[in-house]
C-alpha cells in the first residue's frame, strides 16, 4: 500500500502553481483529497453546495454504494477552500473543481493533474521518484495520517467510508511495516 510522508504531500501541494487558476484549483483539491480521503469519484463528483465552511466545517458526499458520507475539514483546508468558492463563483449545483469550460472534471484529467503535479514535486522530493501517485494513493495518506495522529481505527473506517471495520486494518499493518 503506497501513502505520502508528510514531507512528500507539502512537496505534492506546493507543486501546482498557484498564479494560475488552474494550479489553484488543483492545490485545493489535493490539499481536500488527503485531508478526507475521498475517493476520486466523491472528489470530482463534489458540488459547491456539498461543502460546509461555517460552524462544523465539512464537506458531504454520495459515497460508495450511494451512502450519504459527511467528513470534517481541518481549519486550514476551510481556509484554501473559502478562498477557492470566492475566486469561482458559481451556482449550487456547479462542480466544486470543474474544468475550464465548467464541467466535471473526468477521472482520467484528476489522475493526468495528480501525475502532472507529482513529476513536479519529485524535482524537490526525490523520494517521489519512486511512487506513482493518484487519488487512492491520497486516500491512503488521508488514512494514514489520521492513524499518526492517534485516530482509532473504528473511526477511520467511518471517515473513509468503509463498510467493515476489518478492511481499516490494512492501515496498521503498513504503519508497523513503514516503521
Amino acid at each position: 500500500m503506497s501513502f505520502l510522508t508528510e514531507p512528500e504531500l507539502n512537496a505534492l501541494l506546493s507543486a501546482p502553481g498557484k498564479a494560475s487558476w488552474t494550479g489553484r484549483r488543483d492545490h485545493a483539491l489535493i490539499l481536500l483529497a488527503a485531508q478526507t480521503g475521498l475517493r476520486a469519484s466523491e472528489l470530482i463528483g463534489l458540488r459547491r453546495s456539498d461543502i460546509e465552511l461555517g460552524h462544523g466545517a465539512h464537506v458531504a458526499c454520495l459515497g460508495k454504494g450511494r451512502k450519504q458520507r459527511i467528513t470534517p475539514l481541518t481549519a486550514g483546508t476551510v481556509t484554501v477552500l473559502r478562498a477557492w468558492l470566492r475566486e469561482r463563483k458559481g451556482q449550487p449545483n456547479d462542480p466544486l473543481f470543474p474544468t475550464r469550460t465548467g464541467t466535471t472534471l473526468s477521472r482520467d484529467a484528476l489522475e493526468h493533474r495528480l501525475t502532472k503535479h507529482a513529476a513536479a514535486a519529485a524535482r524537490t522530493c526525490p523520494s517521489l521518484h519512486a511512487k506513482r501517485i493518484t487519488a487512492h494513493v491520497l486516500r491512503h495518506t488521508a488514512a494514514m495520517r489520521l492513524l499518526h495522529a492517534g485516530v482509532d481505527t473504528s473511526v477511520i473506517a467511518l471517515w473513509l467510508g468503509h463498510e467493515q471495520a476489518e478492511t481499516t486494518q490494512i492501515y496498521l499493518h503498513a504503519d508497523l511495516a513503514h516503521k
